[in-house]
């Protein structure tokens, strides 16, 4: 692998908008998948706007090897229907947003799947949601692990649900919920697609640079 790849991001469950415009504004990204996974971050979880507020949506996994278990070994577990319990709270918080019923088939389709691993549930509504927003950009897998401070790309841990993000502002735009709270930044991608539709692409490409 080279070491200085045009951009290097972990991998992300229904990212954030922050993390989709950095993508849709790289013509190529490095995942990583050899770093060992760390705990609370988007790689396993995405936040959404429900009638209660911001609600996160977290897909249980196991570790193989522990603490030190990579993120290409994560498995996903189904000891309780969590796929089924994120649909329905992404029908009953989307379903009267404008474009949620062009885009629910395909998702759905993705994730009532069995994925033995996390990794592959997250390419695939990656690859998904970039070919509905019509963003064509190569994507490939780290062979083995960069360490910090190589590349000078390096976006692993720019994205949490711990802070607000580093690099774009969030412009406003229609939420599902705007008449009872305040504009919520930087939900999962899933909010901006189904708020926004075909005009996606265009929010994406424009974001600011803080």
């Amino acid at each position: 692998m080279d070491n200085s790849p045009t951009l290097l991001i972990s991998t992300a469950y229904l990212p954030p908008i922050s993390y989709m415009a950095l993508v849709a504004q790289e013509a190529n990204i490095v995942v990583e998948r050899k770093e060992t996974f760390p705990k609370q971050t988007y790689r396993n979880r995405a936040q959404i706007v429900t009638a209660n507020g911001v609600f996160p949506l977290v897909v249980p996994v196991e570790r193989p090897y522990g603490n030190h278990t990579r993120t290409e070994n994560i498995k996903i577990s189904y000891t309780e229907p969590w796929n089924i319990r994120h649909w329905r709270t992404l029908e009953s918080a989307y379903s009267a947003s404008p474009y949620f019923l062009y885009y629910q088939d395909g998702l759905k389709e993705i994730l009532m799947r069995h994925y033995d691993k996390l990794i592959d549930l997250n390419h695939d509504l990656l690859k998904h949601l970039l070919k509905k927003i019509k963003v064509e950009c190569d994507i490939s897998y780290s062979d083995d692990y960069v360490p910090n401070g190589i590349s000078a790309k390096d976006c692993r841990n720019t994205f949490t649900p711990k802070r607000e993000n580093e690099l774009f502002e969030i412009p406003p735009y229609d939420q599902v919920f705007d008449t009872k709270m305040a504009f919520q930044k930087d939900m999962s991608i899933l909010d901006l697609l189904f708020n926004l539709g075909p005009d996606t692409r265009r929010y994406l490409l424009e974001l600011p640079r803080k």
